[in-house]
């Protein structure tokens, strides 16, 4: 059964094609990385289109670009996950220099998993969708 949870929609000081420049090239996003704790930092790696991560205890897991439409969306996809996902980045203006963003995440979730993760997935949208909105596209 698909399962969609949606981010409430951030305000980013920042143009909505600055922003998708940004989140549609994943190197660029490896200035993140100084951002986590420090023995977190060697179990990512990042290129052009793929994010791996180790997550214990579940192990690698691999998320990758499949579909820009620029400046509007960005949309990913697990290629080694436990749980297949998919997450957009939809990205509209609201001035020159200021944009909106929402992060959707769709599973396949059966309704004994969705009961056990569906709290945890959104808490962690919601904070993706923080760290989004806090960086700088400059």
């Amino acid at each position: 059964m698909d399962t969609k949870f949606e981010s409430s929609v951030r305000e980013i000081p920042y143009s909505q094609q600055a922003v998708y420049q940004r989140l549609s090239d994943l190197r660029l996003s490896e200035q993140v990385k100084d951002e986590l704790p420090e023995d977190k930092r060697e179990d990512i790696i990042f290129d052009t289109d793929t994010i791996t991560m180790s997550v214990p205890p579940v192990g690698s897991i691999s998320i990758r670009i499949c579909e820009r439409e620029e400046p509007k969306t960005i949309k990913y996809e697990t290629v080694n996950s436990p749980l297949p996902f998919n997450l957009w980045v939809q990205l509209l203006p609201l001035s020159e220099s200021t944009c909106k963003m929402r992060l959707t995440i769709k599973a396949d979730l059966n309704p004994f998993i969705k009961g056990m993760i569906s709290k945890p997935l959104k808490e962690g949208l919601e904070r993706l969708a923080d760290a989004i909105a806090a960086g700088r596209y400059e």
